[in-house]
């Protein structure tokens, strides 16, 4: 069972600025700030935007992203809005993926950073 997911980020405040409204949105609440990171969750911590420890540039892994549930499409389609408002760039707009399954409706985005998440429902409407 996973505990906690971390990333890395190059300013704590820029991923605030784009992580709070996409969180609100979620159901996510930000716990703890201070200038090594920034750490949501909906009472113990689940996610986390972290300068890193060696102290060199954050970088995004290849391959890897994040995926959030989302209650349904519309919050699906809230969540990209959300957060091309917010500094973020799409990876891939609203929209069904057949080729993972015939209801699987998600939207992909990269963060200021670079990192990429996602926002994902299985729901029919």
């Amino acid at each position: 069972m996973i505990h906690h997911v971390s990333l890395g980020t190059n300013d704590v405040l820029r991923a605030r600025r784009f992580y709070d409204p996409i969180f609100a949105l979620l159901g996510f609440r930000m716990l703890k700030c201070d200038d090594t990171g920034v750490h949501y969750g909906t009472g113990d911590i689940l996610f986390s935007l972290v300068v890193p420890t060696d102290k060199q540039p954050a970088s995004a892994g290849n391959g890897a992203h994040i995926a959030f549930q989302a209650r349904d499409r519309k919050m699906v389609d809230d969540f990209h809005a959300i957060a091309l408002k917010h500094g973020g760039r799409s990876d891939g707009a609203p929209g069904i993926r057949p080729e993972y399954d015939a209801h699987y409706y998600g939207a992909f985005v990269l963060d200021p950073d670079g990192n990429k998440i996602e926002a994902v429902t299985y729901t029919a409407k």
